[in-house]
């Protein structure tokens, strides 16, 4: 039995390595809520006069360095002086060079959003008239190479420590005192602190390069580390620190004193502080993820916040309990086994947890997924039904190892008296054997005998636990349980970093209006394109139509027109378009047109910097939470 431990275990930490590769490598860049809501000179417009700076308005406040906003000439130049300011709430701007010359200039951010992703864009004005443009890499995307992935991999490390960290404490606490004095799990617990720790110390010298430059050598930067202490995200980093080092101290107390503490009445007063103490530095800790990630921006903030919460605390009651239960099964000494009555408190510990699971995580689900449609139409979707389908089986593990749990009870009492009976006979022995060296003078003989048959009662002890074929089970189970639960922590990590199902629709709608419909030019030069739309909500399917006229670089006139499917028009709450020449790596250039009529919106003055194949994508908005995008190329110019 004891030679099938190790391969077992390598086992499953290979899984877990495998999948975490897996999750790093096919990660992309993360959906961010920031977006450009104005700015001044607007985009595409042509101005008489240079101005003197440029302003841009964000729909939530964002984090700025010295480069997050630039402005280049014609030639790709330049021009801006000085590094952005924060004008008033979330408007921010910076200073241009004076005596700029006419012609198109391209305005290019990369800031950090609020729930602490790295957003990018750009856009182009013009001075006297429009000219073409040579500009490169700018508006790129932040958060990605050898830095991104290395964020990424701190990220995995910390919550995988946090897991193990408060999950092991809740398990000794709740579950198993008795394990506070085993060795082996001091070691899981002390091991998720320091892995924590590190993996948070990591992520704060690395934050400054993931969100700006994304090279390595910045990582030391001290100016960017400055920086990085200014922000939400910086300032939940270093709140997780401060959190540690109150950690360290319950771990001390837990594995020091408690353990030491023999009076029942100390030790449950001790335990209520313990647990108080416990709850409120973990609660701390998750809220440093909740406090500067998703759950902090969007739909219902003030309620996300402490579901996310509460979401992290389950996820590591279970899945960090379930470490701490399998590391006892096969680490614990022999003269201390786990008791039955320890394994059915997890039990139910994890039952809540579950419970509590099921409960935060459909509403997180219901912030992102969109629609009942969504569950099979979508990546996101797919994955939650796998993910759902992996709790199933992970509750069915969890039924069978209750059925063995319930057996090993039944003999506990039977075992304990024979393990009884044995040591009784073979310390009598022991002490026959010491009298009769200590008679004859060999004094140093029968304690070299004591100590051999103290190894080979402690080996007769775990022989006789191994062969106990209820815990044989039960540890199968747990095991089993363990790499389902690694299986489903990959997925949900999985699912954080998946387009939102909503964004997958668009995308689909967008890919399928391109194959359907076919853009038409008049004679005059006017480009017409069709984009049905289906946004998931009520009322709303339909068909935007958008004019295009004369087609042109420089200024066009634009239209917008939504229909209903039987073609009547009809009025959304918001419409939004954006240009985008991916060759050239111009844009999105954001259009906002004014409504006119029913189902009409327009806007003038359109500027296109240059010809060229360019994406139009159309946003449609068709109540408070429910919008698409949709998208076509065509050739202007």
């Amino acid at each position: 039995m004891t030679r099938t431990i190790a391969p077992r275990l390598r086992t499953l930490v290979l899984l877990l390595l495998a999948v975490t590769g897996a999750l790093l490598a096919g990660a992309g860049p993360a959906s961010a809520h920031a977006a450009l809501t104005g700015s001044d000179p607007a985009q595409g417009v042509v101005v008489d006069k240079a101005p003197t700076q440029v302003s841009l308005t964000f729909s939530e406040k964002v984090a700025m360095n010295d480069d997050s906003l630039q402005v280049l000439d014609p030639k790709g130049k330049k021009v801006e002086v000085g590094s952005p300011t924060n004008l008033s709430g979330t408007t921010y701007a910076v200073q241009l060079k004076s005596g700029l010359a006419k012609g198109t200039y391209t305005v290019a951010y990369q800031v950090v959003s609020a729930d602490s992703h790295p957003v990018s864009g750009a856009y182009t004005f013009s001075i006297g008239a429009p000219s073409q443009t040579v500009v490169s890499g700018v508006g790129t995307a932040a958060g990605g190479g050898v830095v991104g992935w290395l964020y990424g991999f701190g990220r995995y490390v910390s919550y995988a420590g946090f897991i193990v960290l408060a999950g092991g404490a809740a398990f000794v606490l709740a579950c198993w005192q008795r394990g506070s004095g085993v060795r082996a799990l001091q070691r899981l617990v002390v091991g998720g602190w320091l892995a924590l720790t590190a993996a948070t110390l990591w992520l704060l010298l690395l934050r400054g390069s993931y969100t700006s430059s994304g090279k390595f050598g910045d990582v030391f930067d001290l100016d960017l580390l400055g920086q990085v202490l200014q922000t939400k995200a910086g300032a939940a980093l270093v709140s997780r620190l401060l959190l540690l080092a109150a950690a360290a101290l319950f771990i001390a107390v837990l594995f020091g004193a408690y353990n030491r503490r023999e009076e029942a009445e100390e030790k449950r007063d001790l335990t209520f502080g313990l647990a108080i103490g416990g709850v409120v530095v973990a609660a701390g800790l998750a809220a440093s993820w909740a406090m500067a990630e998703h759950a902090s921006t969007g739909l219902q903030p003030g309620i996300a916040m402490p579901v996310d919460v509460l979401h992290l605390l389950a996820v590591a009651a279970w899945l960090g309990g379930l470490t701490a239960l399998l590391v006892a099964l096969y680490r614990a000494p022999a003269d201390t086994p786990i008791e039955a009555a320890a394994v059915h408190r997890f039990s139910r510990l994890a039952f809540g947890s579950v419970l509590t699971l099921v409960a935060t995580g459909t509403y997180q689900s219901w912030r992102q997924l969109g629609s009942w449609s969504a569950f099979t139409e979508t990546r996101y979707g797919q994955l939650l039904l796998v993910k759902i389908g992996l709790v199933a089986l992970l509750v069915g593990i969890a039924w069978i190892s209750r059925r063995w749990t319930g057996r090993l009870t039944d003999i506990t009492d039977t075992v304990a008296a024979k393990k009884a009976k044995q040591r009784e006979k073979e310390h009598v022995s022991a002490s026959k054997t010491a009298g009769k060296g200590a008679a004859s003078g060999d004094g140093k003989r029968a304690a070299q005998l004591a100590r051999q048959r103290a190894v080979a009662d402690a080996a007769r002890q775990k022989r006789l636990r191994d062969a106990d074929a209820n815990r044989f089970g039960l540890r199968r189970s747990v095991l089993a349980e363990a790499g389902v639960a690694v299986v489903l922590l990959a997925v949900t990590t999985w699912l954080t970093q998946t387009e939102p199902g909503r964004t997958e629709q668009e995308a689909k709608a967008a890919t399928s209006s391109s194959s359907s419909s076919s853009s038409s030019s008049s004679s005059s030069g006017a480009l017409t394109l069709d984009m049905p739309f289906d946004t998931g909500g009520t009322d709303g399917k339909g068909l935007v139509r958008l004019d295009l006229d004369p087609a042109r670089v420089g200024g066009n006139e634009m239209h917008v027109y939504v229909q209903r499917p039987n073609g009547r028009a009809f009025d959304i709450p918001e419409v939004k378009v954006a240009f985008t020449l991916t060759e050239k790596k111009i844009g999105p250039l954001p259009v906002t047109p004014d409504h006119i009529t029913t189902g009409h919106w327009t806007a003038s003055s359109v500027q296109i910097p240059m010809a060229g194949d360019w994406k139009i994508a159309v946003t449609v908005r068709t109540s408070d939470i429910d919008q698409v995008t949709v998208s076509k190329n065509a050739q202007i110019g």
